[in-house]
């Protein structure tokens, strides 16, 4: 019976993970993004501008990623997950009404606190707690909701636009967030039951400040926020580039970001299945490769065939980053002192995610091409892989501590 319990509940975290990661990370990270060139030519803001309302949110709220996961780990990721899908809803809907530049610095704020507060990370650490041995599959299965959302939206959102107008869209939007992902949470457990007659062995807790001492912390640190930087400098300038620049129809560039989703949710069940079966390091490179090789095909997005190429290379990458990064961290670490350590790792992550699309505006901005923005995104993802190719091969977690550093046994 207790099994049976175990069993429902791991069903309801995945599902809970699911849907407000199809909420937070689909609808609103991979969302607003389609609504930069209207931005751009309503108010006449420039690329930079439209770009730096993600760069001030995850900059401020970045700060506050270590204390998040702190909370986390005293008291359970629920209770932050239903306050950051309520403020993230909430950013959407006040972003429908904005008409000054401080009130879409606000708003844009309140986005970055629900993401921080309602997406990856309390996921991370509810999954991270629920599971052990097919941990991949159920962070694949849970990071789906953010590519079925992000595969969605554009299409939504389009429609919307052309029944309701680009405000309405926006309000609509910010309602079905908070319709979407607030029932399941409200329901969801932060620990599973203990399962009586089953020994399960014990990870020892690697305490924080040993952690902290140990290169592998700093090169996954370092991997993450290269690759983190790449990925969101792409996809944050993606409706940008297609619109204005490559003169795509909202239509084509709803469509190429589409495919972009949906390529993702194969790579996030594919990456999810490696994971569990290959170490997670060279599944980390071979992610983090992907991108690499999808960036420089933009350089040639006119000749035909090759946007839907970069389109479905790019979207396998994209599917395994976000998902392999809480992985990896698990089986180096362990799961005792997840939540601080991913608050940690997001921390500089967000930096990286805000500032790395804001640097593309600017040079595009500067240059009258992407050229320069592209060529930055590249070297990005190349050192992502060097940093993750020199962690040790044997990841378990008792291996990045010296002997002296292990706890004494009786």
């Amino acid at each position: 019976m207790k099994r049976e319990k175990s069993s429902t509940g791991q069903i309801k975290v995945t599902a809970t993970g699911f849907l407000s990661l199809f909420s937070l990370v689909g609808i609103m990270f991979y969302g607003l993004p389609f609504f930069y060139d209207f931005w751009v030519q309503n108010f006449g803001w420039s690329r930079a501008t439209v770009t730096s309302g993600n760069a001030f949110g995850k900059v401020l709220v970045g700060l506050f990623a270590f204390f998040a996961g702190w909370v986390i780990d005293r008291f359970g990721p629920r209770r932050v997950m239903l306050t950051g899908i309520i403020m993230g809803g909430t950013a959407l809907i006040g972003l429908s009404m904005v008409t000054a530049l401080w009130q879409f610095y606000m708003c844009y704020l309140l986005t970055a606190l629900g993401y921080m507060c309602g997406g990856p990370l309390p996921n991370q650490v509810l999954i991270s707690r629920w599971f052990d041995k097919s941990r991949g599959r159920a962070m694949g299965i849970a990071y789906l909701g953010i590519g079925i959302g992000g595969m969605l939206v554009p299409q939504i959102a389009r429609w919307l636009n052309v029944e309701f107008g680009w405000h309405q869209a926006l309000m609509i939007l910010g309602i079905l967030m908070i319709a979407i992902a607030l029932p399941m949470a409200w329901f969801v457990k932060d620990n599973p039951p203990e399962i009586e007659g089953e020994n399960r062995p014990e990870q020892p807790k690697i305490p924080l400040g040993t952690i902290l001492k140990k290169w592998p912390f700093y090169l996954l640190l370092i991997g993450s926020m290269c690759s983190i930087g790449a990925v969101s400098g792409t996809s944050q300038n993606l409706k940008l580039f297609f619109s204005i620049d490559l003169k795509f129809t909202q239509e084509q560039a709803a469509n190429v970001i589409s495919m972009v989703l949906a390529s993702s949710i194969i790579g996030r069940l594919l990456m999810g299945w490696l994971a569990d079966r290959f170490p997670k390091k060279y599944v980390m490179i071979l992610i983090y490769t992907l991108v690499a090789c999808a960036i420089p095909l933009l350089y040639i997005a006119s000749t035909p065939g090759i946007i839907y190429l970069f389109a479905f290379i790019f979207g396998l990458g994209l599917g395994g980053d976000y998902m392999i990064i809480p992985l990896m961290a698990a089986e180096l670490f362990g799961v005792k002192v997840m939540g601080r350590i991913m608050g940690l790792i997001l921390t500089f992550d967000g930096f990286s995610e805000a500032l790395s699309p804001l640097l593309v505006g600017w040079l595009r901005d500067r240059g009258e091409s992407y050229a320069n923005g592209f060529a930055a995104l590249i070297i990005l993802a190349v050192f992502g892989i060097i940093a993750v190719s020199m962690l040790p091969r044997n990841t378990a977690q008792h291996d990045i501590m010296t002997k002296k550093d292990r706890p004494k046994q009786a």
